[in-house]
């Protein structure tokens, strides 16, 4: 199999689509169709198989897509001059989905490490609202920051860190005049934070469970401008314990233990494997995870 056929199978397994990989590979349907028609007598599997309006690839089709990515990155590495990777010469713009309480903590940390080594690479953060697999898989991100769920099957992910819920309201809250008790924190009038508009959560879960209930007097759909509203009136919210706590102090805040029984929050990062060998790609991944890291003073441990 000759080197065009590879990146004719290559394009087909990463689109599931002939008219998409025609177009990637520059030439016509007609054309890229009867190349799939060639694969599937070399291969001897049907590799793409119709789904309604759309196609999808066999098990054997998902063994191969990692694995003709990496022989063709192999391919150009040998064919291209100075292939050896140094981020210095990198020009490039990462994307990633996070929350707007997790990009206020990394974007400095991130920036500063990145413009060291590489100052031609720029981020660009977006918000949640297309998280859950497809877009790092149509590669309108890179990298997907945060709880990680629903993701598409191929999607690689790492975990980087727990980080446990805590209250926060203004410093002089009446909550803070005595010991904070699941039956006081219930009472208290609460922000619901989803960019949804959902009201419930874990927290009313667990106090459910004590036969207790609480008060969500009103929901936003960030953590901002929940500590912005917070700062202002007895509403109490959550936030990550042990994150941003400058901020915190400066807005006139405090942080304390919800007394329930909560497990913490998994964060991860989770990228397309067309890009998990990429050397750049790699490279930014691991100064991500460093700075989400850092202020916890865990180092990253690669990816």
């Amino acid at each position: 199999m000759d080197l065009n056929m590879l990146r004719a199978l290559d394009a087909l397994l990463q689109e599931n689509s002939v008219t998409r990989a025609a177009e990637r590979l520059g030439t016509s349907p007609a054309a890229a169709s009867r190349t799939l028609a060639r694969l599937r007598r070399a291969v001897g599997d049907p590799l793409l198989v119709r789904a309604g309006q759309g196609m999808v690839p066999t098990p054997r089709a998902l063994e191969l897509r990692d694995e003709v990515g990496a022989l063709l990155r192999g391919c150009d590495n040998v064919l291209r001059p100075g292939a050896g990777f140094d981020a210095v010469h990198l020009q490039r713009t990462f994307t990633v989905q996070a929350t707007d309480l997790l990009l206020t903590g990394l974007a400095g940390t991130l920036t500063d490490r990145i413009r060291a080594e590489a100052p031609d690479v720029d981020v660009v953060f977006l918000p949640e609202a297309i998280e859950g697999g497809p877009a790092l898989r149509q590669g309108l991100v890179d990298v997907e920051l945060g709880v990680l769920g629903h993701l598409d099957p191929e999607i690689r992910t790492r975990q980087l860190t727990e980080m446990p819920l805590v209250g926060i309201a203004r410093s002089g809250h009446p909550l803070f005049d005595g010991r904070i008790t699941a039956r006081r924190f219930a009472a208290a009038d609460h922000i619901g934070i989803s960019r949804l508009g959902k009201r419930l959560g874990p927290i009313d879960s667990a106090l459910a469970e004590r036969g207790l209930r609480r008060r969500i007097s009103v929901v936003v759909p960030s953590h901002t401008s929940a500590m912005m509203l917070a700062r202002t009136t007895d509403l109490v919210a959550l936030t990550l314990d042990g994150w941003l706590p400058d901020t915190i102090s400066a807005l006139g805040l405090r942080t304390f233990p919800v007394p329930l029984d909560l497990a913490p929050l998994e964060l991860g990062m989770a990228w397309h494997p067309r890009n998990s060998t990429d050397p750049g790609h790699r490279w930014f991944r691991d100064h991500l995870a460093a700075a989400v890291l850092a202020p916890f003073g865990t180092e990253s441990d690669g990816s």
